[in-house]
């Protein structure tokens, strides 16, 4: 016992060292990474900044290259000329999004601007530096209105050299921090004095580390400088993380980043959160301890399992054999359980089509009835003009005689082919032959309903893998379906196309579609049409089950095609039967098309 314990505390020590080396190397890891990536976002940040203001130091040198400028301060008080330099000022300024663009002589007094009104400015460090002829540049907070403005301060050159005035653009610092709000990483930009002056979190605004000196109140009017949030440093990784307490919108963990910007007197800093990382490592760190547990736990499972096994063994090969046993019954007891339920799907698809006879018994009664009555009017007919002698009219009464038997017997074929039970297995079947039989079903069906079909039989026969029998049935179960989806119909109209499928791979046998389509409401649920007793029918009502779908289903299935049904936008709906070719890679010998009348009935 003492020696197990001592190996537990052993492991467990082991455990905790290594998933401490496992936190450490995926600490400095993504740490690392995350600096990268950190330094190459703060550039990104510094170089849109510098972009924006580059964009308006060229608009300022470019006014100060103008020609209405150095011409409006060799001239004297012009109104003409007034209002074109002020016209000019204030469409670039709308256009640039600046606050405003000013032309000053050498006593820094305004000649021309975009705004009304002509004042003397006071001697500001861009202007002083413009009036040396160089470019200024500076910023400031305007105490009127609180604004952080940026200010272009450009020299103008006389034709001999010497700066004649300059070009003064200010513009709203919101205008080049814009770009930059909304991204994930706090990014700011101090001056000179420590102070943030551009930034793209508004809680870091006018912040100064703590104990630095007070910002000048000239550049500052107003303006309650704060100290920096509280921030501890903590090595993680190798890399100073940085606790932040300041508020919801700063990372509460971060690597501290900065970049100098000397081209325009600020520097850059940005907080990288490191939570993600650290939160990474832990879980590092997690999986290695869960590792090296699961393997403790593995080992010593292992070991106690040893001692058992061979006890386990005698035991384990009685069950095998009591298990095999079993086995063996519950597979016979399976086989015939499938033998039986084959059996009841073969009485339920013949059930399936009684049924169908039954609704279509009276108009098949009345298809017979017709010829019958025609038989004995001709037959009538012909004996008085044979004992009149007029044995013409009398060979053509017979004539009709022998038409009137031919469609009969056609009626009774298809309906005895429709009610056996087929036992056959698949073979080649005339596809228009099916669909012509199904039609001779209900053709007294459809004709009493109003129920008016489209179809253009092919000149010739198209040939597919099947049942006859069974084929037949699912076409005469679409068909009484469309019917009935269309009782309340204004219009009713039944579609029978044959088509070829398009798209197939190269591998894959051809398929032929039958499409069937009605312009009844539609289907109210798509997805549960072949659910068996699934039925949008009157409960009680004598027009079945919801059987008819499911049956057909099955039976398209055994043929090694598909059917689906779906809404047509136009209204209506549409049932698809896809068949394989006769003949196609696969399927044997045949062809899927043969000379009209070489088939398995006559249609």
């Amino acid at each position: 016992m003492r020696r197990r314990l001592v190996v537990a505390a052993l492991f467990l020590a082991l455990t905790a060292a290594f998933s401490g080396l496992a936190w450490h190397l995926a600490a400095v890891e993504s740490l690392a990474r995350l600096a990268e990536r950190g330094a190459a976002d703060l550039n990104l940040a510094t170089a849109r900044l510098t972009n924006q203001l580059q964009r308006f130091r060229e608009i300022a040198v470019l006014m100060a290259d103008h020609p209405v400028a150095s011409a409006r301060l060799r001239e004297g008080e012009d109104s003409a000329a007034d209002a074109e330099a002020e016209r000019l000022f204030l469409r670039v300024v709308d256009r640039a999004g600046a606050i405003e663009l000013m032309l000053l002589d050498r006593d820094l007094m305004v000649r021309a601007a975009s705004h009304d009104g002509r004042a003397r400015l006071p001697a500001t460090p861009e202007l002083v530096r413009a009036g040396h002829g160089a470019l200024g540049f500076h910023h400031r907070v305007d105490a009127a209105t609180g604004r952080r403005i940026f200010s272009y301060a450009a020299p103008v050159f006389a034709t001999e050299g010497p700066v004649i005035g300059i070009v003064l653009l200010r513009f709203d610092a919101e205008t080049v921090e814009a770009p930059g709000r909304g991204d994930p990483m706090p990014v700011w930009f101090t001056d000179d004095q420590g102070v943030v002056f551009v930034t793209n979190r508004s809680e870091m605004l006018f912040r100064q580390p703590l104990g630095a000196v007070p910002p000048d109140p000239a550049i500052y009017p107003g303006v309650q400088v704060q100290p920096f949030p509280q921030m501890q440093a903590q090595t993680r990784g190798g890399k100073q993380v940085w606790q932040v307490d300041g508020g919801p919108y700063l990372p509460a963990r971060a690597l501290l980043l900065g970049r100098d910007l000397s081209v325009i007197g600020m520097s850059g800093s940005a907080l990288v959160d490191a939570g993600p990382a650290l939160r990474f490592a832990s879980l590092q760190a997690a999986v290695a301890a869960a590792l090296m547990l699961g393997f403790g736990a593995l080992a010593l499972a292992l070991a106690e399992r040893r001692r058992a096994l061979a006890a386990r063994l005698a035991s384990e090969a009685r069950m095998n054999a009591l298990l095999d046993a079993r086995v063996i019954a519950r597979t016979r007891e399976l086989r015939e359980t499938n033998e039986r339920l084959t059996r009841a799907q073969a009485e339920l698809v013949q059930a399936g089509k009684l049924s169908a006879l039954g609704q279509m018994s009276a108009g098949i009664s009345h298809e017979l009835n017709q010829p019958l009555m025609a038989i004995r009017s001709y037959a009538e007919n012909a004996a008085l003009y044979l004992d009149r002698g007029r044995l013409p009219e009398a060979g053509d009464n017979l004539g009709r005689i022998s038409e009137m038997a031919r469609r009969m017997g056609r009626i009774i074929r298809n309906l005895r082919a429709f009610a056996r039970q087929e036992r056959e297995p698949m073979s080649d079947v005339n596809l228009v032959a099916v669909v012509e039989a199904a039609l001779d079903l209900l053709r007294a069906r459809l004709r009493d309903d109003g129920v008016a079909v489209d179809w253009a039989a092919p000149a010739t026969a198209v040939l597919v893998r099947g049942g006859e029998v069974r084929l037949q049935q699912v076409v005469v179960n679409l068909l009484s379906n469309a019917a009935d989806a269309m009782a309340q119909s204004l219009q009713r109209r039944i579609r029978i196309v044959i088509e070829p499928l398009v798209g197939q791979a190269p591998d894959a046998a051809a398929m032929l579609r039958l499409s069937v389509c009605d312009t009844g409401p539609g289907i109210a649920d798509p997805e549960r049409i072949f659910d068996p007793f699934y039925s949008t029918k009157e409960v009680g009502s004598a027009e079945g089950m919801g059987l008819g779908l499911s049956i057909s289903y099955g039976i398209v299935q055994s043929f090694g095609g598909r059917i689906a049904g779906r809404n047509l936008l136009g209204g209506g709906a549409e049932f698809t039967v896809d068949l394989v070719v006769a003949g196609a890679p696969g399927q044997g010998a045949g062809g899927a098309v043969v000379p009209a009348g070489v088939g398995e009935g006559e249609a």
